[in-house]
């Protein structure tokens, strides 16, 4: 079905793979095309809960393809935009997923790479992981993954890996909160996503639907005065749900909600 990425689905976990480890998983508009493509159809699969990004071979993604690049270079504005626009509806897609994404990082991750993994809603790497926004060394900008990366670091932060396009490596990545968490190695990573995704199969799915898109109102839309009557809103609805009514009923019970499978 793909030709740059893989796509597998095993107990509710998709994990999508960047597959081009011959140029460390950089991106042309093809798989662009395909991670937006992907992402939308998941988000209508019921049988999936969480979504979880990586990068075959040595690298999570070295950004652009340089090939790719040569081919933009020569086209005029209008054609420019359209492929712009398919990275800025790419990078949205991933954002506003309602399942719960995760990306792990290793290797590299350089460029428009570092807008992927910040459009996920929680991002792991290695303390030996290379991160650049390079564009500025190539007379660029940050563009289309801007909106993402000052999500994740904020204003000043983003300011200095921005204009001057340094390298910084995975503890230094978590520090700004470019990433969640760093860990010594691909075990210790590995660990920590189990029981993350331990953490995550223990809660409702609507609830953490509900969420998602919670956040995305009060982050993006919402005034606090119009917070304060949205929120009050939504608790109410999700009380009336019959995922919460069992999550209540449960816990005045002391045993397990029915979506918990009992081993």
């Amino acid at each position: 079905m793909y030709t740059t990425i893989e796509l597998e689905i095993q107990d509710s976990i998709a994990n999508i793979y960047l597959n081009r480890p011959a140029v460390k998983n950089a991106f042309n508009e093809q798989m662009i095309y395909e991670i937006k493509d992907c992402f939308t159809h998941l988000s209508q699969n019921d049988a999936v809960r969480v979504i979880i990004i990586r990068g075959k071979g040595t690298a999570f993604c070295a950004g652009a393809d340089l090939n790719w690049m040569k081919h933009i270079k020569v086209k005029d504005f209008e054609a420019n935009l359209e492929e712009s626009q398919l990275l800025s509806d790419c990078l949205y897609t991933i954002y506003s997923c309602p399942k719960t994404v995760i990306s792990i990082v290793h290797g590299y991750s350089m460029g428009g790479a570092n807008g992927i993994l910040s459009a996920c809603d929680i991002a792991y790497t290695l303390d030996t992981t290379v991160f650049s926004l390079s564009e500025v060394k190539l007379g660029l900008i940050p563009s289309c993954i801007a909106p993402y990366i000052l999500k994740r670091v904020g204003e000043f932060a983003a300011r200095e890996i921005m204009l001057t396009g340094k390298r910084i490596t995975g503890k230094k990545a978590m520090t700004i909160g470019l990433v969640n968490k760093s860990f010594i190695d691909m075990d210790s990573l590995e660990d920590y996503l189990s029981h993350t995704i331990a953490h995550l199969k223990s809660g409702g799915m609507q609830a953490q639907r509900t969420i998602k898109m919670l956040i995305h109102q009060v982050v993006n839309h919402l005034s606090l005065d119009e917070a304060r009557i949205y929120t009050a809103q939504m608790i109410a609805e999700t009380r009336m749900t019959a995922e919460a009514q069992e999550g209540m009923e449960a816990f005045l019970e002391k045993r397990n909600p029915q979506w918990i499978k009992n081993d």
